[in-house]
């Protein structure tokens, strides 16, 4: 039980038992389309891999991310979790992992900052020897705060771009006094959930919070890191024309060779009827930029954080502010143009009012590093030192052989002659 005084949801809702059914719905659909967590289910349960564990997390709480906290629930953890953006927890979701005798969700949708960071706090309050974080927050209150408990924690496993940045910066200054999985790094993570997933879900869900086509448009994707590229194919195939700003050179050539525009996102501005922000960095979009665009463009971000775009600025220049549609505010300048904000400038695909973030099949293969990260931290923890680590190999390739035996996918192996060739530096022409 938390040492704090933050309620858990279901003492939060008006009515829980409600909740808790829709909750279980969405949960018992997307598990039926999550062979890797399933297939881990199996096992988790038959052995027990985290008896004794209590694990933290940070996450965004919907229906997928659900079943992996039951998951480790499964396995033996006592699990505490909240939300990691006040917008995209689901508080049926929530209710139902509240329900569970080994878990406790402090997640509660539309929280203010002080909620947000209270409810941070109830979970640490568990006393956690395990933390799962998406965006870094949960692990930077520990160090800031709670440093006595850092002692007890094992490890930790980091979901996105954004949190595993953080990590390796505090881990650079020094800073970082537990070892930590870079999740968001292995190939199981960016191949799919990166570029798939995030292009997906944040095109998907601002055409339906705007009702409008993105064919014909010129759509400017700022970032051209795995989540960028992503969103910029999504964009191309639905017959976009998809303009790419970037600061990074070699990624500048590489979209211009994949055949997209790319330019400065002053040139952009001007030409741009959709911006999509996916740098994980701050002040992407900003005054400049507002006073070159068209009315009536879009403005959605697919990083993480609520920075990339300059709201305040935006709010500075407006004379008048309104909702255009549900999750879509418009700022009205003072020539007339309306510059069209989504999501509150928070992750759209996940902060929208309709959204649900990335697909399934997807979220799967991410969830299912996690659960296999965590349990490598409560068998193997003392093997690895503080600092960030990329997941190992045997671990990513794991869930690969699950998702694809699910699939009835077969697929070659290297013979010993192989084998020895690779390894081998006497072979010559």
């Amino acid at each position: 039980m938390s040492q704090t005084g933050y309620s858990p949801v279901t003492e939060q809702l008006a009515e829980p038992e409600s909740a808790r059914e829709e909750g279980r719905r969405k949960m018992e659909w997307a598990l039926q389309h999550m062979p890797i967590l399933e297939a881990l289910r199996e096992e988790f349960r038959a052995e027990k891999p985290l008896e004794g564990e209590r694990v933290a997390m940070a996450m965004h709480v919907e229906a997928k991310t659900a079943n992996l906290v039951e998951l480790l629930a499964d396995g033996g953890a006592e699990v505490a979790i909240t939300g990691c953006n006040p917008l995209s927890t689901h508080d049926d979701v929530s209710a139902a992992l509240d329900a569970h005798e080994k878990i406790t969700s402090y997640a509660v949708r539309g929280v203010g900052d002080e909620e947000y960071y209270e409810a941070i706090e109830a979970t640490i309050g568990h006393d956690p020897t395990i933390t799962v974080d998406d965006g870094g927050d949960l692990v930077f209150a520990i160090h800031e705060d709670y440093p006595e408990l850092i002692d007890t924690i094992v490890g930790g496993c980091e979901e996105t771009t954004t949190g595993v940045h953080r990590l390796r910066s505090m881990a650079e200054d020094g800073a970082l006094e537990y070892p930590v999985f870079a999740v968001n790094d292995t190939p199981m993570k960016r191949l799919f959930d990166n570029v798939h997933g995030t292009g997906e879900s944040s095109l998907a869900t601002i055409a339906m919070t705007t009702n409008l086509s993105f064919a014909g448009k010129d759509v400017v994707v700022a970032g051209f890191g795995y989540c960028g590229k992503g969103v910029a194919k999504k964009a191309a195939g639905q017959n976009a024309d998809v303009i790419v700003a970037e600061v990074d050179s070699r990624k500048a050539l590489e979209a211009h060779m994949e055949g997209y525009d790319v330019m400065p996102m002053a040139e952009a501005a001007e030409v741009g009827d959709v911006f999509i922000t996916t740098t994980g960095n701050r002040d992407v979009i900003v005054e400049e930029h507002f006073r070159k665009m068209q009315d009536g463009v879009l403005l959605a971000n697919a990083g993480h954080f609520d920075v990339e775009i300059d709201l305040e600025a935006l709010d500075d220049l407006a004379v008048d502010r309104y909702e255009a549609r549900e999750g879509v505010e418009a700022y009205e300048l003072e020539d007339g143009r309306r510059l069209n904000v989504l999501a509150e400038g928070r992750l759209v695909n996940l902060a929208a009012p309709i959204a649900l973030g990335h697909p399934v099949e997807v979220m799967d293969q991410s969830f299912g590093v996690q659960a296999v990260c965590v349990r490598e931290l409560a068998g193997h923890g003392d093997d690895y030192e503080p600092r960030v680590h990329d997941v190992p190999d045997e671990l990513d390739r794991e869930i690969a052989e699950i998702k694809l035996e699910a699939e009835g996918v077969e697929f070659d192996s290297l013979s010993a002659e192989q084998e020895e060739y690779l390894s081998s530096w006497q072979h010559g022409t």
